[in-house]
């Protein structure tokens, strides 16, 4: 019993064995993985398709990011498609109209991003309307702005632009067969995984908590290290000339930024605060309204370069950019763990999330299934995987949403406890974040 309770804590996110919350969709992320490289013959992990599948989801990704902080703060938003539509189309006119270099459009593209988020912030945290409604009018708005402005025509983007989706990492060093800077990304991430994983062990012992032993420590980190120098390999073995797409440089920076700042930092834990319990929040000193409007403004930023990078990939805007990308953004989101009360979730969650979407998406595309029959398959899988989960933790069965939402046992590692942490350390209003 003592091994199989060790043996657990492997998948789990921290050395105490207080972790786990992602070990379930890993699971299921991974079973899925398998099934359709069986199914398709070995297409599915080749280089050339892992290249395409970070390309062409990526953006919905990044609005992942976005959204599990709009959803952990209590809201909605479902604008987001909207805003990468009119930020993409701006970013191409002014690259076509005005001669704005393409370095200065990406500016104008966040500054588009910003302004629409404080926009909305503002009528959310200042005014008090839901944000539901205040994105459901901006779904609207901004979609007719995209096709007024644009005058419902598809405008090109330069090429020097297009390197920002589809631009790969350089050829460097001695002829090795693989792209060697994919490969020393690979291994710089291997190490900090291993540096990190042993710097929480030396905390917990420190603080006294419980620790996994070493056996299970280093099986995890075997294990990490084999995915990750494994999809490196992958990722560097394609046609030459080609890596990781500059798109998922940009992802894995802006997965490492905001796990660090929901974790780690006093924004993130007054985000976990405002939506486990913004009245205790709110008595503990937390500026509720800060919160909310940055935390919508964030996601109008997330949402306009997700927009920028698909007109980059597409090399051009349309009228038709960014339809339902909302509702992939917020699936991915439930998905990976979320609550839909708010103050449950994490990047990581989303994430993963994101990825067993687009992963099956791929996957029934490389089978030949239809679009419309993609869409049919993914809503069920959805609707029956939150439904059979959803039954089983009412009935006190295994859950993987039981397991997602689990509270930590003290270790401080994966997910801040939203309210309950902040609730209990009164703290001065001016200190609020």
């Amino acid at each position: 019993m003592s091994f199989l309770k060790d043996a657990k804590k492997i998948l789990g996110g921290s050395s105490s064995g207080g972790g786990g919350r992602q070990a379930g969709m890993l699971i299921a992320l991974v079973a899925i993985v398998i099934l359709f490289q069986i199914l398709t013959s070995g297409t599915t992990l080749s280089p050339e398709n892992l290249i395409n599948l970070t390309s062409r989801y990526s953006y919905i990704l990044i609005l992942a990011i976005g959204m599990v902080m709009v959803i952990i703060a209590g809201h909605i938003d479902l604008s987001v498609g909207s805003v990468a539509a009119l930020t993409g189309i701006v970013v191409a006119l002014s690259m076509r109209d005005w001669n704005f270099p393409w370095w200065a459009a990406i500016l104008l593209g966040l500054v588009v991003g910003a302004i629409i988020g404080a926009w909305q912030g503002f009528w959310v945290a200042y005014v008090g309307i839901p944000a539901f409604i205040v994105t459901l009018a901006g779904m609207m708005l901004f979609r007719g702005m995209n096709q007024w402005i644009g005058r419902s025509t598809a405008v090109t983007v330069p090429e020097d632009y297009q390197w920002i989706s589809d631009g790969y990492l350089p050829e460097v060093g001695p002829n090795t067969g693989y792209n060697n800077l994919t490969l020393l990304i690979g291994l710089v991430i291997t190490l900090i995984v291993v540096i990190r994983e042993v710097m929480n062990r030396r905390t917990n012992v420190k603080l006294g908590a419980e620790v996994a032993p070493i056996w299970v420590v280093v099986v995890r980190l075997a294990l990490f290290g084999v995915v990750i120098m494994g999809a490196a390999m992958l990722f560097a073995s394609g046609r030459v000339g080609t890596s990781i797409p500059a798109s998922g440089l940009i992802l894995g920076v802006l997965a490492v930024l905001y796990t660090f700042i929901t974790k780690n930092t006093p924004f993130g834990r007054h985000v976990y605060a405002v939506g486990g319990n913004s009245r205790a929040a709110s008595l503990s000193g937390v500026n509720i309204k800060r919160v909310n409007f940055f935390v919508m403004m964030n996601m109008s930023i997330l949402a306009a370069l997700a927009g920028m990078i698909f007109v980059a990939r597409s090399n051009a805007s349309g009228p038709q950019d960014g339809l339902n990308w909302e509702l992939d953004a917020i699936a991915s989101v439930f998905i990976g763990g979320a609550a839909v009360s708010g103050g449950i979730g994490t990047v990581a969650g989303a994430l993963i999330g994101g990825l067993v979407m687009a992963v099956l998406s791929n996957g029934l595309v490389l089978l030949g299934v239809g679009s419309d029959q993609v869409q049919v398959i993914k809503g069920l899988v959805l609707l029956a995987a939150v439904a059979f989960d959803v039954y089983n933790k009412n009935r006190g069965r295994f859950s993987l949403i039981g397991l997602l939402t689990k509270k930590p046992a003290n270790t401080g590692d994966d997910q801040p406890t939203g309210a309950s942490t902040e609730a209990q350390k009164p703290q001065p209003a001016g200190n609020a974040g």
